[in-house]
């Protein structure tokens, strides 16, 4: 879809999402790939993000120029027993969102957005309301392969709905499935730049023996303690055939780093621990022959991208079991591998062993996670709020 042809001069976004880095770093994708085209043609951005006050949103929209508003909202405690559904907390917060219902139609109504693009998470559920009582078109996001409960919500409501996979398709309300287009999951590009060289240096890698593969392990910005005691289990194994960048969360690593003090100095120098990755990411993904972490959407999209083999590690306390559906949807195809059941060192020497000893194995499945990678997904994503303000 061209749409640099009719760009506006001037173009007005509502945003609304977060809570986590899986809503919130695609908006914040989405909203820098639509100023960018909107630049290269002498038009302007004007941009207002609705969140809460205490999500990642709130950190990173004011950090990147945005204005923020914050609206009430409710969590709501989900349960496989229905009478649980139902606890007081459930109910209190379920009382907030006319409240944020409320508060939102105001903002809609006095910024006047040519589109609101919702990305998830409970405080999108207000906002998308807003978005139909004010009669602006409403275009969802959704990351994950099923529709996230904020989404399902929203969806009748929705003008465009914007899917990161095929497979999400068949799984949509049929009455809504005409309005869904495949974008992908918008990666932050910055992701998809990185050189391996410069993470040696950054890291000081020095004893990394460059013939072996390199392993990049990681639980996300805290950690996990479930994949920091696997690795450690099976860390002089794994040392024996690959170097490691274990990411283990800032209140692990000493704990981490001691598990080689018995070890030969040649492997210790094979082993970096680190709290947290910064600015180094995109470097240690690209120095990365395979990555073991968890399965959240936003992981997805990068590894896939990237084209990077990975061992899937699913978060089970993810909401809707979102994480396990992720990483089965890749092994089923063959473009990574998921340990769902038994998350045991032996599991996971049994699963990293043949892609560290097989180069043309771990080439196969680069290849197919190659081929759900859509790192052009920004750019479909925006063309689709285009489309939907123009309709």
């Amino acid at each position: 879809m061209n749409t640099s042809s009719v760009l506006p001069r001037s173009f007005r976004l509502l945003v609304t999402g977060g809570g986590t880095g899986g809503h919130t770093y695609p908006a914040l994708t989405a909203i820098r790939t639509l100023q960018g085209r909107l630049a290269d043609v002498g038009s302007t951005l004007d941009v207002l993000w609705i969140g809460t006050a205490d999500g990642l949103e709130a950190r990173v929209a004011p950090a990147e120029g945005i204005a923020f508003k914050t609206v009430a909202t409710g969590k709501i405690r989900r349960s496989s027993n229905p009478l649980k559904m139902l606890s007081a907390a459930n109910v209190k917060d379920m009382a907030r969102v006319p409240l944020g219902v409320a508060q939102a139609r105001s903002i809609v109504s006095n910024f006047q957005p040519d589109v609101v693009l919702a990305t998830g998470g409970y405080v999108a559920v207000p906002a998308g309301l807003a978005a139909r009582l004010c009669r602006v078109p409403l275009v969802l996001h959704e990351q994950t392969v099923r529709l996230g409960l904020a989404n399902r919500k929203l969806a009748s409501s929705a003008t465009r709905i914007a899917v990161s996979s095929e497979s999400s398709l068949p799984l949509l309300p049929a009455e809504v499935r005409e309005r869904a287009v495949v974008t992908g999951n918008p990666v932050r590009p910055e992701v998809l730049c990185g050189h391996g060289d410069k993470a040696v240096e950054a890291l000081s890698l020095y004893g990394f023996d460059r013939r072996l593969p390199t392993v990049y392990v990681t639980g996300g910005a805290q950690g996990a303690q479930q994949i920091n005691s696997v690795v450690r289990e099976v860390l002089p194994w794994l040392l024996a055939h690959a170097n490691v960048i274990l990411q283990c969360g800032p209140a692990n690593v000493d704990e981490l780093r001691s598990a080689t003090a018995e070890l030969d100095p040649v492997l210790t120098g094979r082993y970096h621990v680190t709290g947290f990755l910064g600015p180094e990411l995109p470097d240690v993904l690209a120095l990365a022959d395979v990555v073991v972490s968890r399965s959240g959407a936003g992981t997805l999209a990068e590894l896939t991208a990237l084209g990077k083999p990975a061992v899937f590690i699913p978060l089970a306390t993810s909401a809707g079991n979102e994480q396990a559906h992720n990483a089965s949807h890749l092994a089923d195809e063959g473009a990574a591998l998921a340990l769902l059941d038994e998350v045991t060192g032996p599991a996971l020497q049994s699963a990293v062993g043949p892609l560290l000893t097989d180069p043309a194995r771990r080439a196969a499945m680069a290849e197919r996670a190659r081929t759900y990678g859509r790192p052009d997904a920004a750019d479909r994503l925006v063309d689709v709020v285009l489309s939907a303000a123009s309709a």
